[in-house]
């Protein structure tokens, strides 16, 4: 049973971002389309700084937008700044695997 419970436990792909930051605002859509492509790998939410300053500072967000990639209570890997969907992707793949595709 604690086994199953493991393996289905998705890894939590963390958006932090503020509303007043235009490159946060210009990654909405992309993580839109991300969390809706990737939905079978990987979990996604949004944090919003000013709200939950104290979620940001356990991160240690410094820059916004920034992305951490978190399975269990573990950080798995960051980025910060604005980012394109393939360095996403990138980063998704290296601790999760290759996506399954459709045949």
């Amino acid at each position: 049973m604690q086994e199953q419970k493991a393996n289905g436990t998705k890894p939590l792909l963390v958006f932090f971002t503020s509303p007043q930051s235009g490159p946060a605002r210009r990654m909405d859509s992309t993580l839109a389309h991300l969390a809706r492509k990737e939905r079978h790998r990987v979990r996604l939410t949004r944090v919003d700084v000013a709200e939950h300053p104290a979620l940001a500072e356990r991160f240690e967000v410094e820059d916004v937008p920034t992305l951490v990639l978190v399975r269990g209570r573990h950080v798995l890997e960051r980025l910060e700044g604005r980012v394109s969907v393939p360095r996403i992707e990138e980063m998704l793949d290296a601790h999760l695997g290759e996506p399954l595709v459709a045949a």
